[in-house]
């Protein structure tokens, strides 16, 4: 074997996996096909509570916060804004930050663990047997792993070179994008319009340009038809009512949006994650944020597979699926019932967007589930019958002994067992195996609470009492 595990895609979920298998000891290859540095393809810049909290139990979120802007509500539709402040995390609201900076830090942290880079390498094709994956590279060089996860988009060289189909439909075609400078501000950090047969949003990259995506349903072309800042211009005032005095382009592209998902993540030992796996609207920012919580759930369980007798590993991998698929579907019909209501025209339409934003708005229950389902945070697994009712769920951001907190005490990639103050530790069965239990970390809380956790490397729960 070359490495242990290849990764193919160096976006923000392949960079998140990389740093969490380096990290608990494996050996990393990330194969991408673009050269090194920056890229200016960003497209995600909503990085939800969730999305903080994995970061922040990597060492990386308060390095992200002074790159960003924090917003403290979201309007989805017209009339129809989230307050986030009242979420039941360290990160009460979503972070305005350009996908690039996120990819910075992982890229960084990846590195610093012992990951291998090779960048300007294609992946054409790649075989697999009993033990391992051999992949080849376009310069005809090749490279052989225990694994390989594919998170190289959409268009998943990984995914079709192992025949798992993508089915699904394009909701949204000839979407306008551009980086643009603007003459006037505008009063809000993210704006957002979604109503009406069209969609638009403009968030700031923070060094003076703009991106801007936009939609209006009167005009559909095709991708290859090239976009000028007239046409950029005149999407935005017909979706934001405004083009805030676009002047200077230096990126002008036309894409289409996709809902499709893979009906498995797995195949043998190749799987897949982040857009290879599942991609949508981008109503709601969801994409960045479900690949890089695809990652943290794959990630432990893929470095302990590597150290376990075959039954156990493929159970252990065959729960990554388990858990995650239906997130990511989840994720489809949330960003896709955003977007069909906001967008689609007529009378029922109107009338369906009214009862939507006065259920939301009025209803205190609604207005909170919806806020714990867009930032993630209310997403949890199925526990195993007959296991403690916190099995699965989320675990909070406990304060322990010695001032630190349970999202410090994860940095380490390992399990946390934690106790009541002044209580011994119990040896707590663990819902997916001896492997939960192997290698924890022990810690003690301080919030009065009696409950002892066995708590992931992901911050879930895997055992209480």
């Amino acid at each position: 074997m070359d490495t242990d595990v290849i990764v193919v895609g160096a976006g923000p979920t392949g960079l998140l996996l990389a740093g969490d298998l380096a990290t608990a000891g494996a050996r990393v290859t990330v194969l991408e096909k673009r050269p090194a540095g920056l890229s200016n393809l960003t497209r995600a810049f909503a990085v939800h509570a969730r999305s903080l909290e994995v970061l922040d139990a990597r060492g990386l979120a308060d390095e992200l916060l002074p790159q960003g802007t924090p917003v403290r509500s979201l309007r989805l539709l017209q009339r129809l804004t989230l307050d986030l402040g009242d979420l039941p995390s360290r990160f009460g609201y979503v972070l305005i930050a350009p996908q690039y900076e996120v990819e910075r830090l992982l890229r960084r942290r990846a590195e610093a663990a012992g990951a291998v880079f090779r960048h300007d390498t294609a992946v054409t094709g790649l075989t697999q047997d009993d033990d391992g994956v051999t992949v080849t590279a376009a310069d005809g060089s090749t490279v052989r792993g225990a694994y390989l996860v594919g998170t190289d988009g959409s268009r998943s060289t990984v995914r079709e070179a192992v025949g798992i189909p993508f089915p699904g439909h394009a909701v949204i075609r000839s979407m306008v994008l551009a980086d643009v400078r603007l003459a006037r501000r505008p009063d809000d950090v993210l704006t957002v319009a979604a109503e009406n047969d069209s969609l638009g949003f403009l968030a700031p990259f923070g060094d003076g340009w703009y991106r801007f995506i936009g939609w209006h349903g009167n005009r559909d072309v095709g991708e290859d038809v090239p976009v000028d800042l007239d046409e950029v211009r005149a999407v935005a005032r017909a979706t934001l009512h405004d083009d805030y005095g676009m002047t200077e382009a230096r990126f002008l592209s036309r894409f289409h949006a996709d809902e499709r998902q893979a009906p498995t993540y797995r195949a043998g030992r190749v799987l897949l994650a982040g857009d290879a796996a599942h991609v949508h609207s981008p109503a709601g920012g969801l994409g960045m944020n479900t690949g890089l919580q695809d990652a943290a759930n794959l990630g432990w369980k893929l470095a302990a597979g590597l150290r376990l007798p075959a039954g156990a590993r493929d159970a252990l991998l065959d729960s990554y699926e388990a858990e995650r698929h239906p997130v990511g579907r989840q994720v489809l019909r949330v960003s896709g019932g955003i977007l069909r209501i906001a967008t689609i025209p007529g009378p029922v339409a109107a009338a369906a967007r009214r009862a939507v934003v006065g259920a939301v708005s009025h209803v205190a229950p609604v207005r909170r589930r919806a806020a714990l389902t867009v930032s993630a945070l209310g997403v949890a697994y199925r526990r195993p019958r007959g296991a403690h009712p916190l099995v699965g769920s989320r675990a909070r951001d406990l304060p322990l002994e010695g001032g630190t907190r349970l999202a410090e005490a994860l940095r380490a990639g390992r399990f946390v067992l934690v106790a009541p103050a002044g209580a011994p530790a119990a040896d707590l069965p663990a819902a997916l195996g001896e492997v939960d239990r192997a290698e924890r970390v022990e810690a003690r809380r301080t919030d009065g609470g009696a409950t002892t956790l066995l708590v992931r490397p992901d911050g879930y729960v895997a055992g209480a009492d």
